[in-house]
């Protein structure tokens, strides 16, 4: 169960009987990370932003939940005490997976899914470690350096000062205790059948962007996919209103 979920409410009031938007962020952050995609969102909809537990957040991890029954348990129940019977469901990286997973597991709440740079496609390589291994030490950079690192990793949060605070302090002080997810088996994939929107960025180090752009909607029913371009792992940072225009027209088309 979620200790915190805040929840951004419409400035539209007729807004607020649409399907809400659950937002849940990758690992290593928390809800904060969607501080630059919140207020557009929260324009046409309900938005709430999960802290995971398992990370440097305000809920509390009592129990192991990395297993895929385990973390969709988790979700169903998370969604089940705020009182959402269905919501558009967002993840990123990690939070990617966790979608997915819902997906393929417990899809009875979900109106639709979008996966934005996601775990669960591909098994997480070296090439990944070793840019967040970059990265971390990055944040280490005297400041006149950090927008040129940013841009050479890709690496949006070195030229965001609370962000790369946040990074630093859930380093120092929490330990991250569970394995990098398995990728959902193409049968798997197969089995989803609610609306799913994938995007990736064009330099992504997760998943080979171009390979999941045509097998994501070959497995999936109807899937959307689409990589956005002069961005790597975080295109909702990089490109926040690129995405949330993209993100809301896609639920648009789902609830009507």
């Amino acid at each position: 169960m979620p200790c915190s979920a805040p929840n951004s409410s419409p400035s539209d009031p007729a807004a607020e009987s649409r399907t809400p938007i659950v937002l849940i962020h990758g690992a290593g952050y928390s809800s904060a990370m969607w501080y630059p995609n919140t207020p557009g969102l929260s324009l046409d909809r309900p938005v709430y932003a999960l802290d995971t537990p398992g990370d440097a957040g305000r809920s509390i991890h009592r129990e192991p939940m990395w297993q895929p029954e385990r973390a969709a348990q988790w979700m169903d129940e998370a969604l089940d005490a705020l009182g959402l019977d269905r919501v558009h469901l967002v993840g990123s990286s990690y939070g990617g997976w966790l979608v997915l997973n819902q997906a393929h597991l417990r899809p009875g709440r979900l109106a639709s899914v979008t996966a934005l740079d996601p775990g669960g496609l591909e098994k997480v390589g070296l090439r990944f470690f070793a840019w967040v291994f970059v990265s971390l030490f990055a944040t280490l950079a005297p400041k006149a350096l950090r927008p040129r690192l940013a841009a050479w990793l890709d690496q949006p949060v070195l030229a965001i000062p609370e962000m790369r605070k946040w990074i630093q302090l859930g380093a120092r002080a929490y330990r991250i205790r569970r394995p990098a997810p398995l990728p959902l088996a193409e049968e798997e994939l197969r089995s989803i059948r609610t609306p799913l929107y994938l995007i990736t960025g064009r330099h992504s180090l997760l998943v080979h962007p171009k390979r999941q752009l045509e097998r994501v909607p070959r497995l999936v029913p109807g899937a959307r996919a689409e990589i956005i371009y002069a961005t790597g792992h975080g295109p909702q940072i990089d490109h926040p209103d690129v995405v949330n225009a993209r993100m809301l027209s896609f639920m648009e088309d789902v609830d009507s």
